[in-house]
């Protein structure tokens, strides 16, 4: 029976995965403790704030090893960066765990990947020698170089973030990144009323906080294993983002109407809108990959939902299937990501500036396309996750500028009235300003035929 192995390496296992060959961060931790069944809860813990803290710090954590290392970060082997890493997470942001007892774990991983034991210990035994000594950038004199190391985030991604909102704002957005992401939840309103779910949650010893601008969502501030829940079990609801569910309530669909999701996975919107449309009329949910529309159809079939059919189809290549128009056509289309960063530790460092212009060319594309389906007076949503202009209201106006027959709604769904915004016709949430993740949404009308 091969032996399990201990917090600690395990956590260096995944940390090797995200670090070294891409893995997603959620991914590779959910599918190491899911193999390791029987973990102590402690443990699962333990494993999960090292490999989240260390991949979202990466940025500070490398630069006090290179101040106290002879050999460079990125010139180190490869499983010797990632020990170093998670022992210094380790030694300067837990303090329940003794420096000495980092220390000497992670010299037992080096010996056993890599043979480099005497180099860990000489480096970490430096730092905690040496951490009155650390050489911090100064705000003043290079705010670009603080924010990097101090929030743990790339320099362009920096340069980007001053650049559009000043140093003050920037740091206020990174610490807002940093912080623990909040779990919301939507009430799935054909089983259930938000106000019989939270007082069911409540029941269950849950800690629950209605949302501000959605009738459905609710915040869960116990941690909790969501899906042992018998609510959760009953369909009574699903995991989302509160931001994610303005969307939805933006595009406002009514029952029996005809819908398009043009990027629907993982059908968090898909099964919002059924809500909304009482599960009548018909939602057409599509996502370029075949797996990841299972997990539409698995969350329709626990929330009862019967009136989504999933379609397996390119959103740039919509009209090669469809010409009928819809009511409503909702382009959640893919972007950089840049709003929900707290949501995921590892995206800051995958991510690279060139990637936006790429993903700008694939948002126009759906968005002309999307464009030829929707129906004389029908509405269609534009939608990302992101803060940058050009994804967001550059997109909309260059696409009004050359497309006469669509204008933004001028009637302002009830969720946009509630927060006092969108009286552009489209609205730019913003982690500083409203508390919440970086969502943009805009609302736009097909003029009626003469």
């Amino acid at each position: 029976m091969t032996k399990q192995p201990g917090s600690r390496e395990l956590a260096l296992k995944i940390l090797y995965q995200i670090n070294e060959e891409g893995a997603y961060a959620n991914l590779a931790l959910d599918k190491a403790l899911f193999s390791c069944s029987g973990l102590d809860p402690r443990d699962k813990g333990l494993i999960t704030e090292i490999v989240y803290g260390s991949v979202k710090n990466k940025g500070k954590l490398d630069f006090v090893l290179n101040q106290f290392a002879s050999t460079k970060v990125k010139k180190m082997d490869r499983w010797t960066r990632n020990i170093l890493r998670m022992a210094l997470y380790q030694i300067l942001f837990l303090d329940k765990i003794p420096p000495s007892a980092a220390v000497n774990e992670a010299v037992k991983l080096a010996k056993r990947y890599g043979h480099v034991d005497k180099f860990v210990n000489a480096v970490l035994r430096n730092i905690l020698r040496g951490m009155e000594q650390i050489t911090w950038p100064d705000r003043e004199k290079d705010s670009v170089q603080y924010l990097m190391v101090q929030y743990s985030f790339p320099q362009w991604m920096v340069e980007r973030f001053i650049r559009q909102y000043g140093v003050e704002q920037a740091e206020q957005l990174c610490s807002w990144y940093n912080r623990p992401a909040p779990l919301w939840i939507r009430a799935n309103t054909l089983k259930t009323t938000r106000q019989a779910l939270k007082q069911q949650l409540e029941q269950a010893g849950l800690v629950v906080q209605e949302s501000r601008y959605t009738l459905e969502g609710l915040k869960i501030e116990t941690a909790v294993n969501l899906h042992q829940l018998e609510a959760f079990q009953q369909g009574l609801f699903t995991v989302q983002d509160e931001s994610s569910m303005l969307v939805a309530l933006a595009a406002e669909p009514a029952p029996g109407q005809r819908v398009l999701d043009v990027c629907s996975a993982p059908g968090g919107k898909t099964t919002h809108m059924a809500q909304l449309m009482k599960n009548t009329g018909t939602i057409y949910a599509c996502d370029i990959h075949a797996h990841r529309l299972e997990l539409i159809e698995e969350n329709c079939k626990r929330l009862g939902i019967q009136n989504v059919e999933t379609v397996q189809q390119d959103g740039t290549r919509l009209t090669e299937r469809w010409q009928q128009p819809f009511d409503v056509v909702l382009c959640d289309v893919p972007c950089s990501g840049l709003g929900v960063l707290g949501r995921r530790p590892d995206a800051r460092w995958a991510k690279e500036s060139e990637d936006i212009a790429s993903l700008c060319s694939v948002q126009r594309q759906i968005l002309e396309q999307a464009a030829l389906l929707v129906a004389p007076g029908g509405t269609l949503i534009y939608s990302t996750c992101t803060i940058t202009p050009e994804e967001n209201e550059q997109m909309v106006r260059q696409f009004l500028a050359q497309h006469g027959q669509f204008m933004l709604d001028e009637t302002l769904p009830d969720c946009w009235l509630n927060m006092d915004k969108g009286k552009d016709g489209y609205v730019q949430f913003l982690p500083f300003a409203d508390d919440m993740d970086g969502f943009f949404i805009a609302r736009m009308v097909r003029r009626e035929e003469a």
